[in-house]
């Protein structure tokens, strides 16, 4: 199975290079043709166009930044006008359901297999292969490709219908937005008490309500520092698909209105744990 890989951003380099390190052929391609350096040192081989890796390869990932970039690639640039009848496309980017349906029924018109499955994890969980993919559309579809998923994730799910990959990954985005912001709005609480932060992370983190993502912010609060490893402007962007999706509560409504806050401020290229930032400015 050659497998053809668009979209090379912090995700899509980690990903397809365990792909290769599994053994898989990968032809790769991404409009700023630096990108594919390292993964072209590694074994994959660099399309010229997008038309050349699509008449090379059985599988196409495509992982890009939001709805927008999906439905040019897709439909402006053509991918399924190019594709052949039997190849199957997986894409990993995180979109609306209403996307993922709109591309899986046009795909089906010509024959063609799609699947959306974007994954749940950062950078460090892609290096690692600890992903875990959500996978929607017909399951003799995702039954052909999920052995691929294998190098990528410590799980694939296979959830049902077109777009309940979709769905799903809005839903444990939307419990991670919650859940920063909070770890932000506790640490806050306790520092306006006069609470030092790392004696009331350490409670977080020893509690019954310390969790990974607790600890894995950690350094960033005690630093003050958020280099991006998942950007807010992302989660602002899923938590926006989650409300135009279905209803939101209080707490998700509030969660929302606090990144959108936090992106109009200019936070957006910073990591998610910024919106302690956005909370302190408020308090």
């Amino acid at each position: 199975m050659k497998l053809g890989w668009v979209g090379l951003g912090n995700m899509g380099v980690p990903i397809s290079m365990n792909l290769l390190k599994a053994g898989y052929s990968v032809t790769v391609f991404n409009r700023t043709a630096s990108k594919t350096t390292e993964l072209v040192a590694a074994g994959a081989v660099q399309a010229k166009s997008l038309e050349e890796l699509i008449q090379e390869n059985d599988v196409i990932f495509t992982m890009v930044s939001d709805d927008e970039a999906v439905k040019d690639l897709y439909f402006s640039n053509k991918l399924l006008e190019i594709a052949k009848p039997g190849q199957i496309f997986i894409d990993m980017s995180t979109v609306s359901p209403a996307t993922s349906k709109e591309i899986y029924t046009a795909a089906k018109d010509k024959g063609i297999g799609f699947i959306d499955a974007p994954v749940s994890g950062s950078v460090a969980p892609a290096k690692e292969g600890k992903l875990l993919v959500l996978a929607g559309g017909e399951e003799e579809t995702y039954n052909k490709v999920k052995k691929l998923f294998e190098p990528i994730g410590k799980m694939s799910i296979y959830l049902g219908e077109s777009g309940s990959g979709s769905n799903a990954k809005l839903a444990i985005n939307l419990l991670l937005g919650i859940t920063v912001q909070g770890i932000a709005e506790s640490v806050l609480f306790a520092e306006q008490q006069g609470i030092k932060l790392a004696d009331m992370l350490t409670i977080i983190n020893e509690s019954a309500v310390g969790t990974a993502i607790s600890k894995m912010k950690t350094p960033a609060i005690l630093e003050d520092e958020y280099p991006a490893a998942f950007a807010l402007k992302h989660m602002a962007k899923d938590l926006r698909l989650a409300k135009e999706t279905g209803e939101l509560n209080a707490i998700g409504n509030s969660a929302h209105h606090t990144y959108q806050e936090a992106l109009a401020n200019q936070l957006g290229d910073l990591d998610v744990m910024a919106v302690i930032k956005e909370l302190r400015s408020k308090s």
